[in-house]
């Protein structure tokens, strides 16, 4: 099947994105790697007027370290933060989620940002992000703004982003040196959708939780923060018992549709046993002091 037709445009610069972007007024959408938009223009699920092509826009591909921050440019592929030495330790949660995005072909061009931008709900980044506590930067006509990743996504496919904004990077905190993380996936086979999975991170400070993200992916109308499971671990010593309860919370908080992938109850079993291996991984990362 074919796409309906389009305008293509390749702008040199974010300002002439941004422009372009207002001028369609809403029916236009940003292509960074393509690996969600095109899908859904060639399977005809959705039509778009323009597609606006940022990857000749130049200084979006950034990924390092800036002012206590981690910063990862919207042209940054899922396969630079596979490969990035930088993205273990501390920042494992991201580097462990890079490696299970859908297969190697949609890794080499999908891009973080623009898989944030999409908002699926089975995407894999909002739950890593949601964990990291990243917020993402937006540009637009007015200027810049920062958008914490919990407020991005209004539901399925649906995110707060104006039609004339751009991802411009997402921006992770640095949480410290004791600080593991990881991102835990049951799929039926590579690359497929996640029947759940699990983002986690763990902080520790004199023997305790200090901070902790946990993300769920699959088991809601957008990516879910386990909250009351995080609050329960927070200020504890990282136990068996507080693991097992946090992980029991954080299934308690998933709100899971029976489908061909499982039952309602299958899947909140999943996210119980994922994050309960994750929150051991993570805590076993942060107790060795991995930079």
């Amino acid at each position: 099947m074919y796409p309906a037709r389009f305008d293509y445009l390749a702008p040199t610069s974010l300002e002439e994105a941004i422009a372009a972007l207002g001028e369609r007024a809403g029916d236009a959408k940003v292509m960074a790697g393509g690996q969600s938009l095109i899908p859904v223009l060639k399977l005809r699920i959705a039509e778009v007027g323009t597609v606006v092509d940022i990857n000749g826009v130049p200084g979006l591909d950034g990924l390092g370290e800036d002012g206590g921050e981690l910063r990862i440019g919207a042209l940054v592929r899922h396969r630079d933060a596979e490969r990035s030495p930088l993205l273990t330790g501390r920042y494992g949660v991201i580097g462990s989620t890079a490696r299970l995005v859908a297969d190697p072909l949609v890794r080499n061009r999908g891009t973080i940002c623009g898989s944030l931008a999409h908002a699926d709900p089975q995407g894999d980044w909002g739950s890593a992000m949601l964990a990291a506590r990243a917020a993402v930067v937006v540009q637009g006509p007015s200027g810049t703004r920062s958008i914490p990743v919990e407020e991005l996504t209004l539901g399925p496919f649906m995110s707060t982003l104006a039609p004339d904004e751009v991802i411009t990077e997402v921006r992770v905190p640095d949480p410290g040196p004791r600080t593991g993380g990881t991102y835990l996936k049951l799929e039926r086979k590579v690359g497929d959708f996640a029947t759940a999975a699990v983002a986690v991170q763990v902080t520790l400070d004199n023997g305790h939780v200090a901070q902790v993200g946990i993300g769920l992916t699959g088991v809601g109308a957008t990516n879910l923060r386990a909250t009351a499971a995080e609050d329960a671990l927070r200020g504890a010593a990282p136990a068996d018992e507080a693991i097992v309860e946090a992980a029991s919370l954080a299934a308690q908080a998933a709100e899971p549709v029976a489908d061909h992938r499982g039952s309602v109850d299958f899947k909140r079993n999943v996210v119980r046993v994922l994050c309960e291996r994750g929150l051991r991984t993570a805590i076993s990362a942060a107790q060795a002091g991995q930079e």
